[in-house]
């Protein structure tokens, strides 16, 4: 078999990556050459067999690293918001200033399987950035990469802080000021040409705006569906939310049942024009771009282009575990998938 030259639907055919072993999928990332990528360097490990317990009987065996200095979580990344250096302006504003600087860095997405990234802040996603509508906002941006790049936020903004333009090369540093609206769901990336590489490369984040009074109290937490295209063909072998392929099957998502689950739920994948969310043994409401709290629908799928982005509300009704996955079976089998795990 010319594992080089495998697809993504090469990998379902055999029986995705977990039949490979990481070294196979490692394999395919040499080919990288071709299209003037520089090859993840590090090594990897054969970690064979097949977990049939979860969504079309594949899983990667082992784990990824997520406890050395500098390695990636998704689990402590679902809830972890940056609210910023706090202060206050003489008319009695709140201002918030985050210090930004995209990096290059080679990333764990699968065990074994290594990519080379771009990154906001040495990780991706970037910072989930929080902060109240009517704040001023501030983020001092150094491009520390090799390349050039921009940070782009959704939103309401002036157009000299968009983020189009300056692009900044190695060593340059810009400062992006404006006030935040509106409140709801939103995201940031990069927005250097061509836009496709550098939003696949990692230059992405959640960006959430709290409305005035806040909302209800709940579990919250942040969901970024991303992908990678490990070996530069054009199409991504590798799915997750956060990142890290099957990481919530593996280490299921701790809730209570009855609590409020919130869930900013981003697609930022690239090469595939749509995602989705199916929520199993249970429906949630979903408000879409969270800019409304009166409007909301009641699903248990939603299907999302990329840069679209919903707040989602469930409460468990009893205890055990609810499964959420992409509805395109490919990409669950190909890592989108994972559990709640509901406790009385």
């Amino acid at each position: 078999m010319d594992i080089k030259n495998l697809s993504r639907r090469d990998f379902l055919k055999i029986g995705t990556v977990s039949t490979l072993g990481a070294a196979g999928i490692a394999a395919l990332t040499q080919q990288s050459q071709a299209v003037a990528e520089t090859p993840p360097a590090h090594p990897s490990n054969d970690q064979g067999g097949i977990d049939h317990s979860v969504h079309g009987g594949n899983m990667t065996t082992g784990d990824v690293d997520t406890t050395s200095p500098g390695a990636f979580d998704p689990t402590k990344y679902l809830t972890t918001f940056d609210y910023g250096k706090v202060s206050t302006l003489p008319n009695g504003q709140t201002l918030r200033e985050w210090d930004v600087f995209a990096a290059d860095k080679e990333i764990e997405v699968a065990p074994g399987v290594y990519f080379p990234a771009w990154t906001y802040n040495g990780q991706v996603p970037g910072p989930t950035f929080r902060c109240t509508e009517g704040d001023r906002l501030r983020f001092n941006f150094l491009n520390a990469g090799a390349h050039p790049h921009t940070i782009h936020f959704h939103g309401i903004h002036p157009p000299s802080m968009d983020g189009f333009t300056p692009i900044l090369q190695r060593g340059e540093r810009f400062t992006y000021e404006f006030d935040a609206r509106p409140f709801g769901l939103h995201l940031y990336h990069c927005h250097t040409p061509p836009l496709k590489r550098h939003i696949h490369k990692g230059l992405y984040g959640t960006f959430i705006i709290d409305p005035p009074g806040g909302r209800e109290p709940a579990h919250e937490m942040v969901m970024m569906m991303n992908a990678f295209d490990t070996n530069f063909d054009g199409e991504n072998e590798i799915y997750a939310a956060n990142t890290v392929a099957f990481h919530y099957a593996k280490h299921p998502i701790q809730v209570k049942v009855g609590e409020l689950i919130r869930i900013y739920l981003v697609n930022i994948t690239e090469f595939d024009p749509v995602n989705s969310l199916h929520l199993h043994s249970g429906m949630y409401k979903l408000f879409r771009t969270g800019t409304r709290l009166d409007h909301y629908e009641y699903t248990d799928t939603v299907t999302m282009g990329q840069g679209e982005r919903h707040v989602l509300e469930f409460a468990p009704d009893f205890p055990g575990r609810y499964m959420f996955h992409a509805h395109q079976s490919e990409l669950a089998e190909l890592g989108w998938m994972g559990f709640f795990e509901a406790r009385s």
